[in-house]
């Protein structure tokens, strides 16, 4: 336990107002234990579903040996982890203990009890340790599988099992925190989606900036940017649909509206490349309506490639009614690209 309270010096608060509980630090930071009233506890949020082992408790109150110091939170005065060694001191008619403070929200004193709980101790069975990760799943939906399962001593398949039962009883995160700290996003196509918008809306921004607000790599922005200048979706295709269906459906819509460009002075990105996106978009092309979107997009595009042409050969008398035409069509064009921007 000391090499766990060592660990911690980042997670632990001080009660400034009571100056007897005030958390002394070592010459490297880390916490060390205070003596507190055993009277001045008690218990908290526990994993164990069938509360705490009288023979255990009977098994720690015969030792000579030193027992190490219990967590507890700073604020309610609840044991966060060591229940059993503060009954066994108890019954051992001690009237104080040694601990450490622990300072955090409702949700981290649970996720550090059931960490604690898992690496010393009595072992928690395998249905608490699943319980906990499924509460632990609803309470840090942000954690990744890996994590979670680090935490609660099970596989990480046994984690994202429990978190595809769970369904939409969770919360959603863009991002997830590994068991290595590192900040991932939860789908690399998001992330991928978000670039393209950036590059398209703004393609002066750097690759690093781009990478720092979606929440991928330099690496991956600058794939993006040669995929979107080739023409190609920003999300390779065999990435795209190896994904959940409820994910894909979320990328569908991102990729239509990553792929309408608003091109400021100078954007390197004209309406071709927007149109050949659109067209590797699969809500589009894989829809009536999507597919007759394409069509008529496709059909401007041919016909603005050869407009110089016809202009020059455009009979005299028809010019008026062709202008007329011209600046009605683009009225109506006018009025859904603001439609359409009042949806963005």
């Amino acid at each position: 336990m000391n090499q766990t309270a060592g660990s911690m010096a980042d997670l632990v608060g001080v009660d400034a107002s009571s100056r007897q509980e005030q958390q002394p630090r070592a010459a490297n930071g880390a916490p060390e234990p205070v003596t507190v009233p055993i009277a001045s506890l008690r218990a908290g949020d526990s994993p164990r579903l069938t509360g705490t082992s009288e023979a255990h408790v009977a098994r720690l109150a015969e030792t000579e040996t030193p027992l190490p110091p219990i967590l507890v939170d700073r604020r309610t005065k609840c044991v966060v982890d060591g229940m059993h060694r503060l009954l066994a001191a108890s019954r051992q008619g001690r009237e104080t203990i040694e601990v450490v403070f622990f300072h955090g929200s409702e949700q981290d004193l649970f996720l550090r009890a059931v960490q604690e709980n898992v690496q010393h101790g009595l072992p928690l069975s395998q249905v608490e340790r699943q319980a906990a990760a499924r509460r632990l799943i609803q309470t840090h939906p942000h954690l990744s599988d890996r994590a979670l399962a680090h935490s609660a001593g099970i596989a990480a398949k046994t984690v994202a099992a429990i978190r595809r039962n769970l369904g939409e009883n969770i919360g959603t995160a863009p991002v997830r925190v590994g068991s290595d700290g590192r900040t991932r996003p939860l789908d690399a196509g998001e992330g991928r989606l978000r670039a393209a918008e950036l590059l398209l809306r703004q393609p002066h921004i750097s690759l690093r900036d781009i990478a720092k607000a979606a929440g991928i790599s330099p690496a991956t922005v600058l794939d993006v940017r040669q995929r979107i200048e080739r023409g190609d979706a920003p999300v390779p295709e065999k990435a795209a649909t190896a994904r959940r269906p409820a994910v894909r459906r979320n990328r569908e819509k991102r990729a239509a509206e990553a792929a309408t460009p608003r091109p400021g002075p100078g954007a390197p990105y004209g309406p071709e490349v927007a149109l050949n996106v659109l067209r590797r978009d699969p809500s589009l092309r894989n829809t009536e309506h999507g597919r007759a979107i394409l069509r008529l997009l496709h059909l401007n595009a041919a016909a603005s490639a050869r407009l110089p042409d016809l202009v020059g050969a455009m009979p005299p008398h028809c010019v008026t009614a062709v202008v007329r035409l011209a600046l009605g069509y683009a009225e109506m064009w006018t009025g859904i690209a603001r439609r359409l921007d009042s949806l963005a």
